[in-house]
C-alpha cells in the first residue's frame, strides 16, 4: 500500500509503504557519520535559543543557501522558527561536553560563552565556523521539517576537527 503526502510546494508525492522499523532505521543510518551543529537564535524576550542538529548541510552556492532538519514537534525549533533567522555554530571535536549541555534540559546556556552578532544571534565562542541566515523556506519532511536558510554572513572561528556523531557516539575526524 502506498502513502501519499504533500510537500511544502503543494506537490503531492506517493511513496511505497514499507515495513521499516524505527529502531532498524536508526541502527542502519547510524553507520553514516554526521557533523554536529548548534542552531541558535534569540527569542522575543531576548533569551538565547538553541537546537542541536546532526543534519546541517550546504545547499547552494548561488545563491548561498544552507539547510537543516529539526524534528517538527521540537519546542526549541518552534521558538527559533518564530524568529525568522538563525545561526549555525559548527562544533569542534573538543566540544562534546558543550554539545551535551546545549542538547539537554534546563538552562542550556548556563556558563556558555557566546557573543551576539550585529543581528542579535548568539555565536558560540570556540565554534569552528558560524553562519548567519534568514529562514527562506520551511518544508514538511515526514516527522521533520527541512529548513532552508539564506546566508547573510559566515566566518571561520578557528581551525580544528569537527565534532562527529557516529553509531551513537561522539568523536572527531582522523585523516588517512
Amino acid at each position: 500500500m502506498a502513502q501519499t503526502f504533500t510537500v511544502g510546494t503543494g506537490q503531492t508525492m506517493t511513496q511505497a509503504a514499507t515495513a521499516i522499523e524505527p529502531a532498524d532505521y536508526r541502527r542502519v543510518l547510524g553507520h553514516y557519520p554526521t557533523g554536529v551543529a548548534a542552531i541558535t537564535s534569540t527569542g522575543t524576550d531576548g533569551a538565547p535559543l538553541v537546537l542541536v542538529v546532526g543534519t546541517f548541510t550546504s545547499v547552494s552556492l548561488d545563491p548561498p543557501l544552507v539547510g537543516f532538519l529539526p524534528t517538527s514537534t521540537s519546542a526549541s525549533w518552534q521558538a527559533i522558527a518564530a524568529t525568522g533567522k538563525f545561526a549555525v555554530n559548527v562544533l569542534g571535536s573538543d566540544q562534546a561536553a558543550l554539545c551535551g549541555q546545549l542538547a539537554g534540559r534546563g538552562d542550556k546556556f548556563a556558563g556558555v560563552e557566546y557573543a551576539l552578532s550585529e543581528d542579535g544571534l548568539p555565536l558560540l565562542t570556540g565554534a569552528l565556523i558560524t553562519i548567519e541566515a534568514d529562514i527562506s523556506a520551511t518544508l514538511p519532511a515526514g516527522d521533520h521539517d527541512f529548513v532552508l536558510g539564506a546566508v547573510r554572513r559566515m566566518n571561520v572561528g578557528r581551525e580544528g576537527d569537527p565534532l562527529l556523531f557516529h553509531r551513537g557516539n561522539y568523536g572527531g575526524f582522523a585523516a588517512l
